[in-house]
């Protein structure tokens, strides 16, 4: 053949290979993935939780259970549908390097063994923690280039239907000293990974929850009502939001389980409180309690109760 011959033929064999590569990422965005409205039912208002393509800012300060929350709902979507799980796949993105392996592999534990299955076998908990994909970043320039790899993550797993970031706002001091004196220059790379979110969640419509932490430390109580009705975070990220969690933290309350006060191991529960506000569906509102155990997130509405959230 001569070389303008050759040239075409290698022409049409890279147009065939872009056809077949963008023909199954078009599958893998087509294709259904779980719903999540019901998630956690007694977490979100009266219209279920978020559907496919919302996202859930879960926000509060540091010790008000956010972390844990992640993890009960990182537990519902692992778990076999036998104990009471959905089976799917999630991606967790760790920007504050909290996510302890050891402490879900216990909580994952603990729901296995109350769902009555083979909740002790290791086999069954692997299988569980196959469904997890964990990436972690220490910079928003690396959240970025995370987020550009997800595309192709999920194009591959067209089971996940969970993004966990832990959290949104870990590198905002570092972008604001980094963007100088110019608002734009400082939002500018949260704005880039809103947009890229917003790109996922509008292709793959999958669900998003995301931790966010107050500007000021200071008590564990809770937010005042203009810190938690208006975000500090940029404008592209606040239109992603359509669910938020505002977690804080009581006073501990006596157990009465333990009976006398000397032979308790635990006399007191610390209980936390979510408000939720939604503004898809009928635009509800919702106040919930849980405490936290060794077992995880339990209901926290009646001081005893035993109740896990997942099998209620």
């Amino acid at each position: 053949k001569s070389k303008r011959s050759r040239a075409n033929d290698h022409e049409e064999e890279e147009g065939r290979t872009e056809m077949s590569e963008s023909g199954t990422q078009l599958f893998a965005r087509l294709e259904a993935r779980r719903c999540l409205k019901d998630v956690e039912p007694r977490l979100f208002a009266d219209d279920g939780g978020p559907d496919r393509g919302e996202v859930v800012e879960v926000y509060g300060p540091e010790g008000t259970g956010k972390t844990e929350l992640l993890y009960h709902l990182l537990c519902r979507c692992v778990l076999p549908e036998a104990a009471g799980g959905l089976e799917v796949d999630v991606v967790f993105v760790d920007t504050d390097y909290s996510l302890d392996m050891f402490r879900l592999a216990s909580v994952l534990d603990s729901r296995l063994n109350a769902g009555g299955s083979a909740g002790s076998d290791d086999a069954v908990l692997r299988l569980c923690l196959s469904r997890l994909l964990v990436v972690r970043c220490s910079s928003s320039s690396q959240l970025l280039l995370t987020l550009h790899f997800l595309e192709t993550t999920l194009s591959s797993r067209p089971r996940a239907a969970l993004l966990l970031i832990d959290s949104i706002s870990a590198f905002y001091w570092s972008d604001r000293s980094e963007g100088g004196a110019s608002v734009a220059k400082q939002e500018e790379k949260l704005s880039r990974c809103s947009e890229l979110l917003g790109r996922l969640l509008r292709d793959y419509r999958i669900t998003i929850f995301a931790t966010c932490h107050p500007i000021r430390r200071g008590s564990n109580g809770p937010p005042s009502s203009s810190e938690a009705d208006r975000s500090h975070l940029c404008r592209a990220w606040q239109r992603l939001v359509t669910h938020r969690l505002v977690c804080s933290r009581q006073e501990a309350q006596h157990n009465p389980a333990n009976g006398d006060e000397g032979s308790g191991e635990q006399r007191n529960w610390q209980v936390f409180t979510v408000h939720c506000s939604s503004w898809t569906g009928t635009k509800g509102s919702r106040v919930s309690s849980f405490r936290v155990t060794d077992g995880g997130v339990e209901d926290g509405s009646e001081s005893g109760s035993s109740d896990v959230w997942f099998y209620q």
